[in-house]
């Protein structure tokens, strides 16, 4: 089916809420959404209520970093509403992006880049406050050009792995989906930035865990990574999955919802 596994709403960093993102996903010919929102499940009751009105499935997801490597994520699908390990995970990790916050402003201020708690927040909307949001505000006053030189000067640099917030480990990500009933994937594997044996041992590792997807369909993936992607779903079995890790438009404006034609029978029996 026509299918984008990988989004995220005002429930995280994203610029549209739930029930938008639904509408625009309904819009774009989509017939699967899933809404995978950092960290957090508080947005899924409202897209799903959006989906039945618009005649659009929408699956319950998740996107949980691990501690191994900053861009270590994992995604989770399908899971129950009665969650509770996943629950307090999640819970867990926003206490410590409220703790990160006030270190991300002090660092800023280091760095001569003096942005406000409250307009970062005002920024947020919601309960989240991540680095996207740390990043529209450096725009808004004129200290960066774009959203990803926010990242690239100050916010994905070796200094700012000071502060750094706590994670858990893959395991832990992927059997707290488990628990709930969930299906767990891997998010963008270019971005852990490992070379293609390394790569390998880690995907092996956590299909020992229980990962069962890997995201080998995404935006920034070149014809080559995708092939390898491709490559090492079937050596370990799992199931290839695509999405576009949407945000919107303020947020990350050369990535628009995708359209992959996806096996999703997995994510839906």
């Amino acid at each position: 089916m026509i299918s984008d596994l990988h989004t995220h709403s005002t429930a995280s960093d994203g610029q549209y809420a739930p029930a938008e993102l639904a509408e625009l996903a309904k819009r774009r010919g989509i017939r699967v959404l899933a809404l995978t929102d950092h960290d957090s499940l508080e947005g899924l009751e409202e897209a799903l209520e959006a989906g039945r009105a618009l005649g659009l499935t929408v699956l319950r997801g998740v996107e949980l970093g691990a501690r191994e490597y900053r861009n270590l994520h994992i995604l989770g699908y399908g899971f129950s509403a009665a969650a509770p390990v996943l629950g307090e995970l999640c819970a867990w990790m926003k206490r410590g992006r409220d703790e990160r916050k006030f270190r991300i402003v002090d660092y800023l201020r280091e760095k001569g880049v003096p942005v406000t708690l409250e307009e970062v927040e005002e920024i947020a909307g919601g309960d989240i406050i991540a680095r996207p949001h740390f990043a529209q505000a450096m725009v808004r006053r004129g200290y960066v050009r774009s959203n990803r030189e926010a990242f690239d000067r100050y916010l994905d640099t070796a200094d700012y792995a000071r502060i750094e917030r706590a994670k858990p480990d893959a395991r832990t990500c992927v059997e707290a989906i488990r628990a709930a009933g969930g299906r767990a994937a891997l998010a963008h594997p270019y971005q852990v930035g490992l070379e293609d044996g390394a790569l390998d041992t880690l995907v092996g590792e956590l299909a020992g865990y229980g990962l069962e997807g890997i995201e080998c369909f995404y935006p920034r993936h070149s014809e080559a990574q995708t092939a390898f992607y491709l490559r090492l779903a079937e050596k370990y079995r799992l199931h290839p999955t695509g999405g576009s890790d949407f945000h919107g438009e303020r947020v990350k404006p050369d990535i628009a919802l995708a359209a992959w034609d996806l096996d999703v029978d997995w994510l839906l029996d």
